[in-house]
């Protein structure tokens, strides 16, 4: 039985889509739609599809049993096939022989896979419609909001809060629609048959492969990809920039939300980002876990991009049996990424104050570079640019604020009198685009939101 901690790191939709049972009706969910796609071609009798696929709705599967026989057999589509074909010849022992007809394990097993991931990124994309919706209300709301942009973790240039959530917002649309294109192009019916070249069907392979995709709702590949797992990979990746992207707004929170910047705070809730030792702490609770989720998903990818070289021919020996948990764990971590990254994101309190005291901080030093480009029109580049890397050394040396250093400045003051002065330290003129950005990135939310 997983740990508590187990639970902060998962989503309880996600993991019921990836159960044993969830896995046995998917593959059951094949085996049906394969006796359909078989009769509808005339390979089997129509009366034989309609008792297996009866059969197959049945709810009565002794999935312990399945398990067990699993460990013998080597994967679990061996000892379905075999109980799903004795419980057929209970009824009709002539639609018995025409159980898994054409098909081999990798097929099952493998659509069985497409067909949970179906749902999976279904739920997944729901889950970043909300989170996207809750981004683009906070950057709505902080548009305007002056706050210290940073690099290198030194102050350097305002910006405004809301174009640093327009950022997360914009990372996050180009994630959604990665997804989305996977969506329709990698989830793919796996149907090959022993060898990938559907030889027991003979001609009416291609007939029966096209009934089962639509059947299933998958796309149809061009070829059996029993060999070929770039889909997987591509799927894989695309979850995994989905979490690194949620750890890039959750270490932003952190670091926002130490006690000397102080900027922003994760809602407050009774036992919520508590210490066991200190009563006064506040920690962050959502954001720490997006850091830690990302933290865990480039090993995941890595692995299925460790068995991409599916060395062994037709099917291979253990880089196929590695991947089998990999993307269930990928979507599981992702799932619960997005439940506490729009919890975090709704509730988050934003201390716009104490972002403007942060400001000032450096006593107008981060306005430097404005006054240089103002003063190269009339005392060239290099000039400008001593006098002020001069005057930035100096003013702290004696206490002064740099604005109030440079109005002492004959150099300075016969180009930029106090009232432009004024203007090139008004934080909410140095801004550059931020504005501007954040409208770009809400436009294109507005967008997408009004085609789904």
């Amino acid at each position: 039985m997983p740990g508590l901690s187990h639970l902060l790191f998962t989503n309880a939709t996600i993991e019921g889509l990836f159960t044993a049972e969830a896995q046995v009706r998917a593959m059951l969910r094949f085996e049906q739609a394969l006796a359909q796609a078989e009769a509808a071609v005339g390979l089997l009798p129509a009366a034989a599809a309609a008792v297996i696929a009866a059969e197959c709705q049945q709810p009565d599967w002794d999935v312990a049993a399945l398990a067990r026989q699993t460990l013998l057999a080597g994967n679990p589509a061996i000892p379905l096939v075999k109980m799903l074909t004795q419980r057929v010849a209970q009824h009709d022992a002539e639609a018995a022989k025409y159980v898994h007809f054409g098909a081999t394990s990798q097929d099952v097993l493998d659509t069985a896979l497409m067909l949970q991931l179906q749902s999976a990124l279904a739920f997944i994309d729901g889950q970043l419609n909300e989170l996207l919706g809750a981004l683009a209300t906070l950057a709505t709301a902080h548009r305007d909001t002056l706050m210290m942009g940073r690099t290198l973790l030194q102050q350097a240039r305002p910006i405004t809060f809301g174009y640093k959530v327009a950022g997360w917002l914009d990372a996050l649309l180009r994630a959604r629609e990665r997804l989305a294109r996977l969506r329709a192009e990698a989830l793919v019916l796996q149907f090959g048959g022993a060898v990938g070249t559907l030889a027991t069907l003979g001609e009416q392979g291609p007939a029966v492969a096209a009934h089962l995709a639509s059947e299933l709702q998958l796309a149809a590949p061009l070829v059996p990809w029993h060999g070929q797992r770039d889909r997987l990979v591509e799927l894989a990746a695309a979850l995994g920039i989905v979490a690194g992207t949620l750890g890039k707004l959750g270490h932003d929170v952190v670091l926002l939300m130490q006690t000397e910047v102080g900027e922003v705070r994760e809602s407050a809730a009774a036992g919520k980002g508590g210490s066991s030792a200190m009563p006064h702490k506040r920690n962050p609770v959502a954001a720490t876990f997006l850091v830690a989720i990302a933290g865990r998903t480039p090993a995941l990818v890595g692995q299925l991009l460790a068995a991409l070289p599916q060395h062994e021919h037709e099917r291979a020996a253990g880089a196929w049996h590695a991947e089998w948990d990999t993307l269930p764990a990928l979507c599981s971590l992702v799932a619960a990424a997005l439940t506490h990254a729009t919890d975090l994101v709704r509730g988050l309190e934003v201390d716009a104050d104490r972002m403007r005291h942060n400001l000032d901080l450096t006593q107008g030093l981060i306005f430097a570079e404005d006054v240089t480009a103002a003063l190269m029109p009339h005392l060239g580049k290099t000039a400008a640019h001593q006098l002020i890397e001069t005057a930035s050394r100096e003013a702290p040396r004696q206490g002064l604020a740099l604005q109030a250093y440079l109005r002492q400045q004959p150099q300075v003051t016969q180009h930029l009198n106090n009232m432009a002065l004024s203007v090139l330290f008004d934080p909410a003129h140095a801004t550059g685009l931020s504005q501007y950005f954040t409208d770009q990135v809400l436009a294109r939310f507005h967008a997408s939101a009004a085609s789904i």
